[in-house]
């Protein structure tokens, strides 16, 4: 098999895999009642196996896929706005401040969280080359 068909093939089947965990963390959210999006636990599913051993192999070129053409996931969201037109006229302004204010949020928070993890990842090296020093 080329090689490009054969990748063509492996980006598939690994957008695949990503949609099939979507939809089974979907239907268990909605079978639950879980307050959580289904994407979300999806999301936690894959961290979760990524921690266990799976391969990052196993997903990385589909997700990267998925990503690059994030894009063409919102274009029906923002035809979808020219239905609301009376909306955004009268309240326009309210959703641009929640709209920047839950951006700014999560970029935030988003910049702690990784700030306080790369402050651990340190400690733990530095712990283990003192482990190592001492031994």
């Amino acid at each position: 098999m080329p090689k490009k068909l054969f990748s063509f093939f492996r980006v598939l089947a690994q957008i695949g895999l990503l949609i099939a965990i979507w939809l089974a963390s979907d239907w268990f959210v909605r079978r639950t009642g879980l307050p959580v999006p289904g994407g979300v636990l999806g999301l936690g599913i894959v961290f979760v196996l990524l921690l266990l051993g799976v391969p990052l192999s196993w997903v990385k070129d589909g997700a990267q896929w998925l990503l690059a053409e994030m894009l063409l996931f919102f274009v029906p969201a923002v035809v979808a706005m020219v239905k609301y037109k009376a909306l955004f006229i009268s309240e326009g302004w309210q959703l641009l401040v929640v709209i920047f204010l839950g951006t700014a949020l999560v970029m935030c928070v988003t910049a702690l969280v990784v700030d306080r993890f790369f402050k651990i990842e340190h400690q733990l090296r530095l712990a283990k080359a003192k482990k190592r020093a001492a031994s």
